[in-house]
């Protein structure tokens, strides 16, 4: 399952051991595409959480992480940001992706 972050509240992200983070917008193209994908690892990936999180609506939070180009994908470790993949990736380089950084 993926958790919609609201009102640029990441303390759930924070508190995550491992998690992944989609920043994206609704009138992206690329996000949009991307969005099944993140749905689909979610149901794989038992061990990681994943949050979805609208830029236009959480700003702060896209600032804080400097989110300039979306869809961006960002890797938390123990609330840290590890890295950021940016760009749609399909399934299997989207999950090597994931799995890299564990």
């Amino acid at each position: 399952m993926v958790k919609v972050i609201e009102n640029n509240n990441i303390e759930a992200v924070k508190a995550s051991e491992y998690a992944v983070v989609d920043f994206n917008a609704t009138w992206c193209g690329p996000c949009r595409m991307l969005a099944p994908v993140i749905e689909e690892l979610a149901e794989e990936l038992d061990d990681v959480e994943f949050f979805s999180c609208d830029v236009d609506e959480n700003d702060e939070c896209a600032a804080q992480f400097g989110i300039q180009s979306i869809p961006a994908v960002g890797i938390f470790k123990n609330g840290e940001l590890v890295d950021m993949a940016v760009g749609f990736r399909p399934k299997e380089a989207m999950k090597e992706f994931i799995l890299s950084k564990k």
